[in-house]
């Protein structure tokens, strides 16, 4: 057996010992251990099971109680919520928003959906996210401030209207840094906290540093609605505009149906919030339990000489998606192989944004350590244990 193969071997039957009775371990798969079924039931009796409804109200509630966000605007998914968000922002058709090209593909999506054009930047090694110092060049090379007071691409003279950093597998980005970069650039910041429900930074949830910050409530998630988004602001006019918005714009009449704007049906159904509100009750147990199986990932790769991503100074991850760095593509590739054929699975860090057909035409910097990055990452099983 070959030294790799032989590593390999030890990785899998330590995911093994920590998932045990298994024939199959996934990535990351929900967990229904609280009151679930009692709200549904309680939800399907009451007859709201669209998108009005009492459990919308309680979950947003709940939410900002937990992230310390003074707003909460409940969506379909966590797409919707940045597409929402990106429009409140401010975007226009040609504008430009300065994003990660390590993210998934939603962060660009929900900035072509405005019309606009995601210029990627390079990754910090240690966050996985964006580079404060690849922002700061970025701008300082390729953009000017006008007497409008806004920054401008020199190159495409389009306006840059927002940035977009993305919090990787839960780890949160050095978004101070971030933030004060785009507040000497008029810049508004909005938040890819997709991953990262249970994240802070210097006791700050991730989320509530920008205008706007949105989460994620996949199946796939650390709490899941099944599908769900939210918006987060400590503006109230943005809620406002937000709650108009995700509700097709309808102006409140005791029969008449009218509308002020085109707009979107983007609100979550009551039935989905259901989920959320008994999830969100066993988060705190959530977030210790996936933070437990992270320090035992931390050991155990230690041991074998393998790097074990950690959250990083500052930053209280909740570790969504744990994830490892091999010495290159061809390690990553084998063990790829080998896990997968062996009952464990694991997956690739995401295709870098530009290398993707319809984004290969953006604007980007050198990438280097987005490249790195690409080449090295593995996620591996970080469902929480029962």
């Amino acid at each position: 057996m070959s030294n790799d193969n032989h590593k390999f071997e030890k990785i899998v039957a330590f995911i093994k010992r920590l998932y045990p009775n298994k024939e199959y371990i996934p990535l990351h798969e929900p967990r229904f251990i609280g009151a679930e079924k009692e709200y549904l039931i309680d939800c399907i009796d009451s007859g709201f099971v669209s998108s009005v409804g009492e459990y919308v109200n309680r979950f947003e509630q709940k939410i900002t109680e937990y992230t310390g966000a003074k707003h909460a605007v409940a969506t379909v998914n966590g797409t919707a919520a940045l597409h929402v968000a990106l429009i409140l922002a401010g975007l226009k058709n040609g504008d430009e928003v300065i994003t990660q090209a390590v993210t998934f593909i939603a962060t660009a999506n929900a900035i072509s959906y405005c019309d606009a054009k995601p210029v990627f930047l390079d990754s910090d090694r240690e966050t996985l996210g964006l580079s404060p110092e690849a922002l700061e060049q970025f701008l300082n090379k390729n953009c000017i401030i006008k007497d409008d007071g806004f920054t401008y691409n020199k190159k495409t003279n389009n306006r840059i209207s927002a940035c977009v950093p993305m919090h990787v597998f839960g780890h949160p980005v050095k978004i101070e840094e971030i933030c004060q970069i785009c507040g000497r650039n008029n810049i508004p910041v909005v938040e890819d906290a997709a991953e990262s429900i249970g994240s802070f930074y210097k006791e700050r949830h991730t989320g509530t540093f920008g205008c706007m910050g949105i989460l994620s409530f996949n199946g796939n998630k650390t709490i899941t609605t099944g599908g769900g988004g939210m918006i987060i602001t400590n503006n109230e006019e943005l809620l406002k505009k937000a709650k108009h918005i995700t509700t097709t714009a309808r102006i409140s009449h005791p029969w008449e149906i009218m509308h002020d704007k085109i707009a979107f049906n983007y609100r979550m159904p009551n039935i989905n919030a259901t989920l959320g509100c008994a999830q969100l009750e066993k988060l705190p147990e959530h977030i210790e339990n996936k933070r437990k199986i992270a320090k035992q990932y931390k050991e155990f790769f230690s041991s074998i000489d393998i790097h074990f991503v950690d959250e990083s100074s500052f930053t209280r991850s909740n570790y969504w998606l744990n994830a490892i760095i091999f010495n290159g593509i061809e390690e990553r590739n084998a063990f790829l192989e080998y896990s997968n054929n062996n009952g464990v699975m694991t997956r690739p860090i995401w295709r870098l944004m530009p290398d993707l057909d319809m984004y290969k035409n953006c604007q980007t910097d050198e990438l280097l350590n987005a490249k790195w990055l690409a080449d090295r990452v593995v996620n591996i099983p970080s469902s929480v244990i029962i």
